[in-house]
């Protein structure tokens, strides 16, 4: 793939990716480990990422979007040494292509999707079978990830279906490129509600929750995490085995997030 296209894909991906071309050839001139992963887990993978360098010997390179981007961008070329998703379809998506190691893949993190409103919201309810989300929203918007591809939009879609509320709000959901986008709309007041993880909501200051979704509304949110098949930088087992370990663990569980993977 050439330099000029994968710029151009990473532009694409919003303004929310914190790595573009530049970045990613710093990090392959410097030998570091690039890790594309789901936005939902900046502040948590910032936090361990930091805590690892001194066992890996680097920090890595860590550019953050929507899996469904992300994916999309390992299938044309980027140059990613790991990828976290925050569900287990765009995960299996590369699997089938061949383009992650299978022996190297491990269900991570679980998280919740929480319905949010701005701070100030004066929105009281509980998110049940049946319940008057329209109502709630109002004039407004329900701000939410794509639901044709991001997962935090897909979960939450899921969820609004099993629920019976769907059909009521479809034509008010604002769809944002990734679930920190999403959030984005709600802390600003740009959206009445929004659906989002249960771990950015605990970084959000902007928000408050006002209802958790029923475990049994939606699949089962699993972030897994795997060594792309072109990963070349000897650092990237370190790593790896860095994330999935008990100090990991704990700094995870500390960011709201369910640890799955048994700690190495």
């Amino acid at each position: 793939m050439t330099g000029t296209g994968f710029g151009l894909k990473a532009i694409a991906i919003g303004g929310f990716t914190v790595m573009l071309m530049a970045a990613v050839t710093a990090a392959r001139a410097d030998d570091k480990v690039v890790v594309f992963a789901a936005a939902s887990l900046k502040d948590a993978l910032d936090v361990v990422n930091k805590a690892c360098e001194p066992k890996v010997g680097e920090a890595a390179t860590i550019s953050y979007a929507a899996s469904s981007a992300l994916a999309k961008q390992i299938e044309g070329g980027a140059p990613a040494d790991v990828f976290v998703s925050a569900d287990l379809d765009w995960m299996k998506y590369l699997s089938d292509k061949k383009l992650t190691k299978p022996d190297t893949e491990v269900k991570l993190l679980g998280n919740q999707i929480v319905l949010v409103a701005p701070k100030d919201s004066t929105v009281e309810t509980k998110v049940e079978k049946g319940f008057d989300l329209a109502k709630l929203i109002g004039d407004g918007k329900l701000a939410m990830g794509d639901f044709k591809a991001v997962p935090a939009g897909k979960y939450g879609k899921a969820a609004l279906e099993s629920l019976g509320v769907w059909s009521s709000v479809e034509g008010k959901v604002a769809q944002a490129e990734n679930v920190r986008a999403a959030l984005k709309l709600v802390s600003t007041g740009e959206a009445a509600l929004g659906i989002v993880y249960a771990t950015d909501a605990h970084a959000e200051k902007g928000v408050k929750v006002v209802g958790t979704f029923p475990e049994d509304s939606h699949p089962p949110i699993i972030y897994p995490i795997a060594q792309t098949a072109d990963s070349k930088d000897k650092d990237t087992a370190a790593f790896l085995k860095c994330v999935e370990s008990a100090k990991a663990a704990e700094l995870f569980k500390e960011q709201g997030f369910t640890v799955l993977a048994p700690s190495n």
